[in-house]
C-alpha cells in the first residue's frame, strides 16, 4: 500500500515538473504564488486571510494544471487549426483568466492596507 501511494506521490510530481517545466503562464503563476506566500508570511495577516489567499493561488495553479490537459486533449483528437479546438483552448484561458483577476483582486483588498501601514 505505501509503495503505491508513494508512486502516486513520485507521478504527481513529474506531473508538475513538466508542467513547470512546458507551461511559461504556470511558472508566471507559480512565481505570483511564492511573492504571495513571502508576503504572508512578512504581514500580520489573519488566518482567515492566509487560508483565503492559499485558497485563491491553489484554484489558479489547479486550473491553469486543467487548462493545460485540455490543450493536449484537444490537440490530440483534432487538427490545431479546427475553430472548436481554438475556440476551447481559448475558453480554457478565459477560465484561468478570470481566476486570476479574481486572485489579484482578492489578493490587492487583504494587501492593501497592511501595506498602506507601512508607509506613514
Amino acid at each position: 500500500m505505501f509503495k503505491r501511494l508513494k508512486q502516486s506521490f513520485v507521478n504527481a510530481g513529474k506531473g508538475l515538473w513538466r508542467t513547470a517545466h512546458e507551461e511559461m503562464s504556470f511558472r508566471v503563476q507559480l512565481g505570483t504564488a511564492i511573492i504571495v506566500f513571502a508576503l504572508m508570511l512578512a504581514l500580520p495577516l489573519r488566518t482567515i486571510e492566509r487560508l483565503i489567499l492559499v485558497l485563491v493561488i491553489c484554484a489558479v495553479l489547479v486550473l491553469e494544471i486543467i487548462n493545460s490537459i485540455f490543450e493536449r486533449l484537444v490537440d490530440i483528437y483534432k487538427p490545431r487549426l479546427d475553430p472548436y479546438v481554438r475556440d476551447i483552448k481559448d475558453m480554457m484561458a478565459a477560465a484561468v483568466l478570470i481566476a486570476s483577476l479574481g486572485a489579484l483582486a482578492i489578493g490587492l483588498i487583504i494587501f492593501i492596507p497592511y501595506l498602506r501601514n507601512l508607509w506613514p
